[in-house]
């Protein structure tokens, strides 16, 4: 067991809480964070409370008229004037009280895990809050109200003056933070989503590469709805270690969606349990061959709270702090403790079955339209 990981964590995560209907549903972080518990994976010295961000870091990305909107919003019962033209009081992101209070201990939270890594206190840390990756600077936006990831990579340019790779791996296009740095050859951003033509936010075609000096540091793989597994994991590993070497930079973000899973509801790719073994891993090997191990990961999209978010979520902690696990059974006393409030059978292991998924019928067609997609990606990535 490596004790120079961080696990950032509170209970008061949950107080980011839009209502009970809302797909966004924090309590997959107690249920994630028990199932890493229930596996005996946590020692004291790993977990690492968040903090709340303040204003001023807070403003290294967002606009401070949006900082004084919410705030305000999240003290009120009552729809303030400005608040739609913020992204506010939308079916997204309906405001609840306290809302700056509780996305800025997301926020925060990453900060933690940004300056434990940062200062040597830990070679790698976790905030499963974090993946806020659609909010903008002035606007909320795709279940996010503050971008934890943009202010984390602005906070590591400001005060480390670090190269930042940052890979986002959700079903969803990372466009926030892709435009937050679209212009910065100092940050490369690497996102595999489904493609835009099904999905929010629409984004993350194969055109967008940077604007002036960061032309060619924005690099997007848009997936086509259904891919599976190895058409997933055949673009990961071929793209990201290619592009990683030849940007060598001083710390890796990795952001940790994992609504690609077959399982859910809100996306149409069809991957399985197997590929939130592997994404974890590579981004492991790289940090440690390419940043002395400097790895700072975040949670993200993930809407079967149940099912998928604490296996996948359980496999990058189980990876990151050097203690991983293969397929073997969920522990008992955990499905005992969440059937009953599971609306889903729960599974009985970490990873799934294979043949509980059958092949989509379109699967050498999608991994060709994958393997071009990928091809073009290439084109303009940076090389050694």
């Amino acid at each position: 067991m490596s004790r120079r990981s961080r696990l950032i964590y509170s209970p008061d995560y949950t107080n980011y809480y839009f209502h009970d209907e809302h797909p966004f549903n924090q309590r997959r972080l107690l249920v994630t964070y028990d199932l890493i518990k229930s596996f005996d994976l946590l020692a004291a010295e790993h977990v690492l409370p968040p903090r709340h961000a303040t204003d001023d870091e807070l403003a290294l990305i967002h606009d401070r008229g949006y900082i004084e909107a919410v705030r305000a919003q999240g003290h009120s019962t009552a729809e303030l004037p400005l608040s739609a033209s913020y992204g506010l009081g939308s079916e997204d992101v309906p405001f609840f009280p306290g809302m700056h209070e509780a996305a800025s201990l997301i926020v925060g939270g990453t900060l933690q895990a940004v300056n434990a890594v940062m200062n040597g206190e830990a070679d790698h840390a976790f905030n499963p809050a974090g993946g806020l990756h659609h909010a903008l600077r002035g606007r909320a936006s795709g279940f996010c109200i503050y971008n934890d990831c943009s202010v984390a990579i602005a906070y590591l340019r400001k005060y480390y003056d670090a190269r930042v790779l940052y890979v986002d791996t959700d079903a969803h296009h990372g466009d926030g933070v892709q435009w937050a740095f679209y212009d910065d050859p100092n940050v490369l951003t690497i996102s595999l989503h489904e493609t835009g033509k099904y999905l929010f936010p629409g984004t993350g075609k194969l055109t967008e590469r940077g604007q002036g000096e960061g032309y060619g540091y924005s690099i997007n793989v848009p997936l086509d709805a259904f891919t599976e597994d190895d058409s997933f994991l055949e673009v990961y590993q071929q793209l990201v270690p290619q592009v990683a070497k030849a940007f060598k930079p001083d710390v890796i973000v990795t952001q940790n969606g994992c609504d690609a899973h077959a399982y859910d509801p809100l996306t149409h790719l069809s991957c399985t349990m197997r590929i939130y073994q592997e994404i974890p891993r590579l981004a492991h090997q790289l940090a440690h061959e390419l940043c002395d191990g400097r790895w700072i990961a975040v949670g993200g999209g993930g809407y079967d709270i149940w099912r998928v978010v604490p296996r996948a979520w359980t496999l990058l902690w189980s990876e990151m702090s050097d203690q991983p696990l293969g397929d073997v059974p969920l522990p008992e006393e955990w499905r005992r403790r969440w059937q009953e409030q599971s609306p889903f059978v729960l599974p009985t292991r970490l990873l799934d079955a294979r043949e509980s998924f059958p092949p989509i019928p379109r699967r050498r067609e999608i991994t060709e339209t994958n393997r071009l997609t990928l091809e073009r990606a290439l084109l303009f990535a940076p090389h050694q």
